[in-house]
Order: C-alpha cells, then sequence, then structure tokens
C-alpha cells in the first residue's frame, strides 16, 4: 500500500514558507525505474528500483512498500515492506518467490522474482519515503512474461552497407592518396626545371665573362 504523509497545511502563509523554507527538499526525492519490463517465463527477473535524496537513509525513518496490481484499476497487494528491515510478505500470488536484490547503502530497492509465470505479469509499485524530504517517491514499473524470446535480427542487412561503406572509404582513401603523388611528382618536376635554368643562366654567364675579358686583352695589340 501507498505509504501515507502527515497533511500539510494549505494556507497561503504556510505554502510561501514551505517553498522559501524547504525548496531544497520538497523535490529531492527522484525514484528510478524501467518503465517496461520483458521477463521469459519459467526464469528469474530482475526488477529495479532506486532513489535519490539529499539525505542519508536512517533506517529509523526510512520505510519502503512493493505492491502489485494485476491492472492499472486493480487492487494493490503489498509482497515486501521495509520498517526497520527489510520484511518480505509471503502471499498467494508469490508465495516465497520475491527476494530483495538491491542495497540499502546505495540507495538501491531492487528486488528478484524467480520462476516467473504468466500470472506475475502486471505493475509493479516501488513506494519510498526517506525523512526529511516531504515527499513519497512512487516508481511504477510494467512487468510483461512472454513465453519465448523474440528471433535475432538479421544481420545481413547490417553487414552488406557495413562493407560498401567500408569500401567507399577505402576508394576516397585511395584517391586522395593518388592525388597527393601526383602533385607531389609535380612539384619535384617543377623544382628540377628551375634547377636546370639556374644552372644553364650560370653557364651562359661565365662565358660571356671569357669573351670579355679576351676582348679587353685584344685592346692593347690594336692600340700598338
Amino acid at each position: 500500500m501507498p505509504l501515507m504523509l502527515p497533511s500539510q497545511g494549505t494556507s497561503a502563509a504556510s505554502c510561501v514558507a514551505l517553498l522559501v523554507i524547504a525548496a531544497s527538499t520538497v523535490y529531492s526525492m527522484d525514484v528510478l525505474v524501467a518503465q517496461q519490463i520483458n521477463a521469459l517465463n519459467g526464469t528469474m527477473v530482475r526488477i529495479s528500483c532506486s532513489f535519490t535524496s539529499c539525505y542519508r537513509l536512517d533506517p529509523t525513518k526510512f520505510a519502503m512498500n512493493w505492491t502489485y496490481q494485476e491492472t492499472v484499476n486493480g487492487t494493490e497487494e503489498m509482497f515486501m515492506t521495509f520498517k526497520n528491515k527489510i520484511t518480505p510478505l509471503r502471499t498467494d500470488h508469490f508465495g516465497d518467490r520475491v527476494k530483495f536484490a538491491g542495497n540499502l547503502d546505495k540507495n538501491d530497492l531492487s528486488i528478484t522474482i524467480s520462476d516467473v509465470q504468466l500470472t506475475d505479469e502486471g505493475i509493479y509499485n516501488c513506494y519510498v519515503r526517506n525523512p526529511p524530504d516531504r515527499i513519497q517517491g512512487h516508481g511504477i514499473i510494467q512487468l510483461s512474461v512472454v513465453t519465448e524470446l523474440p528471433p535475432p535480427r538479421d544481420s545481413t542487412i547490417a553487414v552488406a552497407i557495413g562493407a560498401s561503406i567500408g569500401g567507399m572509404l577505402a576508394l576516397v582513401i585511395l584517391s586522395m592518396v593518388v592525388v597527393k603523388c601526383v602533385r607531389r611528382h609535380k612539384k619535384q618536376e617543377l623544382i628540377s626545371d628551375e634547377q636546370k635554368m639556374e644552372e644553364e643562366g650560370k653557364t651562359d654567364g661565365e662565358g660571356g665573362t671569357e669573351e670579355g675579358t679576351k676582348n679587353v686583352c685584344a685592346l692593347p695589340e690594336d692600340v700598338y
């Protein structure tokens, strides 16, 4: 059954005081659950429930209830509670198949159900109260029981797509390498051409200097 909280004053003054003084605690409780769980008939299933709080768990004040209901509008049947200690409640529905599998030191309130039956399908409620948090946490889990696991997905298409993408990437990389090599070769050819031109220029310059020297040396003979 849900944990009942003390009634709050509804006056405007008390509401303002609640928002100003206890804003960090009113919304500090958060219950974390998987909203939908599938279990294979005849196996064991873990139903996880954990909570966050601004306060450390005090076993003398902490309270927890696990309940089961067949439908949304069905009556809730409590099968586990905490008041100073974890207490599984033996019921006609579950017998002793429900075990506590959490860790209070880590705010983990998970349970396990062994030998899951088709009749275990339904709604599981995890109620938490951790004073001085002012609100009650509530997690709702829908459990579905299946008689066989779904067939594995065909990965042929995925493999084909992966191979196509891999081939395209290989072609792109190869093209980049070829382009880079071609550019490098062209650059080397340009450098070689420039070096040849420089060498030819040097040769022409040296030849011109020798001829000039010869002409200068010949001038005195003509004069005499």
